[in-house]
């Protein structure tokens, strides 16, 4: 499945290298249908199974956005 079958934008490309507090408040404000969750780095693991409703904004250890936050 891919974020266009999503409803709203679905990636966030300008955020990399914003804090990732930012980063969840700006993608849930500019797509309430979903819930960000911020995730460290090397350090958190994440079930990568499929859903329009959650964005996986990664972050370094210093909590700075380090991929393209997408839908999924």
């Amino acid at each position: 499945m891919a974020s266009h079958e999503c409803q709203g934008k679905g990636s966030w490309p300008e955020l990399v290298g914003v804090k990732g507090e930012v980063a969840k408040a700006t993608i849930e404000r500019e797509n309430p249908l979903v819930t960000a969750k911020i995730v460290v780095e090397g350090v958190h693991q994440v079930i990568m199974n499929y859903q329009c409703d959650r964005v996986w904004v990664w972050v370094d250890k210093a909590g700075i956005v380090v991929r393209v936050p997408i839908i999924g």
